[in-house]
């Protein structure tokens, strides 16, 4: 036996007085994408509770609930920036954190408009800043992307949610009187879906994504439900029909590949599930006729799917296991 084994460890001696863990300072983006589904899950059970007629009590308290949620998550992040900026580019860098803060600022304008039911003012101000605070992370990865390396820069779904996520304030803009902004974005959104859609089945079909990333396959719904419900709202029953059907045919094959897609477990991505399959309802619900069905049947799943995952992904928050596995980064 050598001389080091029997040796006395060495221990740092122990700070006082001792160390405290800064309040907030890993709130992991994570948990934008789940939180932001259920805020369309909101959304869907107002239009759904108005198209029957019935008490939309249960719709308005639902949507009290997640915006203030939404409000407390948001906060956490902000005060996370606030002791260290750099933390943003730092999020971008991996696929939950780039998902997550698109999340955060598409949360934002649905928030604005759910707020904005009740104070058009408030809600103008939110829509305003959410708007400019996803400008200002498209900007951040337009210039994270082009500095990485050629085979860094494949295109992925996540994509969609910081370059196209906008189309989320069509309704709110609507709401409050916007007309000009929402056919706008209405408009300059679409050949920018179409053509991450087409990157992506290029991409696929050259190489199929590993089991952990493939639960964000179901974030290409997102656009084609967005741009349905934007082109409803606009009185535009074409576009309505055919993005409605883009959607219902992709939905129908993530359901018939669900074995597939979730092959490896429930994960913090798992939250990528939640706002297309909402916003897919909602887009049924305002089309109505024919749609109006499958639309509150949707609704119906998602008030069992939705939450579930959500309290799945939230439940990791407090205690930093969710920071730890989707690599948050630390102010």
């Amino acid at each position: 036996m050598s001389e080091a084994q029997f040796r006395p460890k060495r221990y740092p001696p122990p700070e006082f007085p001792p160390r405290r863990a800064k309040l907030f300072a890993r709130t992991p983006p994570a948990v934008f994408p789940a939180i932001l589904g259920l805020l369309g899950l909101a959304s869907a059970l107002r239009l759904g509770l108005g198209r029957m007629g019935w008490d939309m009590g249960p719709g308005d308290l639902a949507a009290g609930l997640v915006v203030a949620l939404w409000a407390f998550a948001a906060i956490a992040y902000a005060v996370k920036v606030a002791r260290r900026p750099r933390v943003v580019p730092e999020d971008l860098r991996v696929l939950p954190g780039r998902s997550g803060l698109a999340a955060l600022t598409m949360g934002g304008m649905l928030a604005a408009g759910l707020v904005g039911a009740y104070s058009a003012p408030a809600g103008a101000v939110l829509l305003g800043l959410s708007l400019a605070g996803h400008a200002v992370l498209a900007v951040l990865l337009v210039r994270l992307l082009a500095g990485l390396p050629p085979e860094a820069r494949a295109v992925n779904p996540t994509l969609h949610l910081s370059l196209v996520g906008v189309i989320v304030a069509v309704a709110p803009a609507l709401a409050l009187g916007w007309q000009v902004l929402a056919e706008a974005l209405f408009w300059a959104l679409r050949p920018l879906a179409a053509a991450i859609w087409a990157l992506s089945l290029r991409q696929f079909a050259v190489a199929v994504p590993p089991a952990p990333l493939r639960p964000l396959l179901a974030i290409h719904l997102a656009p084609a439900a967005l741009l349905a419900l934007g082109a409803g709202l606009l009185g535009k029953p074409l576009l309505t029909s055919l993005f409605l059907g883009l959607g219902t045919v992709y939905g129908l094959v993530l359901l018939a590949g669900w074995r597939w897609v979730t092959e490896s477990g429930p994960s913090p991505l798992w939250g990528a599930f939640t706002f297309p399959l909402a916003a897919l309802a909602s887009a049924m619900l305002v089309a109505g006729g024919a749609w109006l069905w499958p639309g509150l049947a949707l609704v119906a799943v998602g008030l069992g799917v939705i939450p579930a995952i959500a309290w799945w992904v939230l439940k990791r928050w407090p205690g930093g296991k969710l920071a730890a596995v989707t690599n948050a980064a630390e102010a």
